[in-house]
């Protein structure tokens, strides 16, 4: 997974750099893989099923000249989905999502008040951050040309950017600002609440690993 999470970004973007019809479907096959895999390793009848579906769709989309799409679509999704799973904590009745992430932090000990309201406006600012980064996304994958999805539908967009700025940010940037996000918040947090259970962001990120199973519903392991 982690080999397949590191090649697509640097498939996609040789593909739309080279125009290559090969490499787009490659880079499409997979973001498919990445997808499916683990539950292909888990057995999953559905996955299974849903293989020769994709492969299917594939085909039909390079016979149509659109094979660029899922390419388009894939930065676009995610950021929507990691999006929803920050999102849907701040409805009535839910734990925001980094508010469940720094009691489990805390523990025994708790949070106070202050870290709580803090923990809900970090959890709303990157779900506003991350449909952000998918909407910008979006406008550069409908009008780049050449194969932008605006030409793909016959459609002349009034300005167009060139498909390589589009495959540089989707592929690359986009990353690139969320980790940015995330260490510039991270700074004002230390800052802000010097007390934390953790010693440097490596100390972080390793007490964030044994807590992340807790964090989504799954007992550790």
């Amino acid at each position: 997974m982690i080999g397949l999470a590191v090649a697509y970004p640097v498939l996609a973007h040789w593909a739309i750099m080279s125009r290559s019809v090969l490499l787009i479907e490659v880079s499409a096959a997979v973001l498919v893989l990445l997808v499916l895999l683990p539950r292909l390793v888990a057995r999953s009848v559905v996955a299974w099923c849903a293989l020769p579906l994709a492969a299917a769709g594939l085909f039909l989309l390079a016979r149509a000249d659109a094979a660029w799409l899922p390419l388009y679509a894939a930065p676009v999704l995610i950021n929507l989905f990691v999006a929803w799973i920050f999102g849907h904590t701040l409805a009535a009745g839910q734990v925001p999502l980094i508010e469940r992430f720094a009691r489990l932090m805390h523990e025994p000990d708790g949070v106070s008040d202050e870290i709580v309201r803090y923990a809900r406006g970090v959890t709303l600012s990157w779900t506003i951050f991350l449909i952000s980064l998918a909407l910008l996304s979006l406008t550069l994958a409908l009008l780049a040309e050449p194969e932008g999805i605006l030409l793909l539908m016959g459609v002349r967009p009034p300005v167009t950017v060139p498909a390589e700025v589009w495959s540089l940010f989707a592929n690359f940037l986009n990353y690139a600002i969320a980790g940015a996000f995330f260490l510039v918040e991270y700074v004002y947090r230390q800052y802000r609440f010097p007390d934390q259970p953790y010693r440097n962001i490596v100390d972080f990120f390793l007490k964030a690993r044994r807590v992340s199973p807790r964090l989504m519903g799954r007992p550790e392991s």
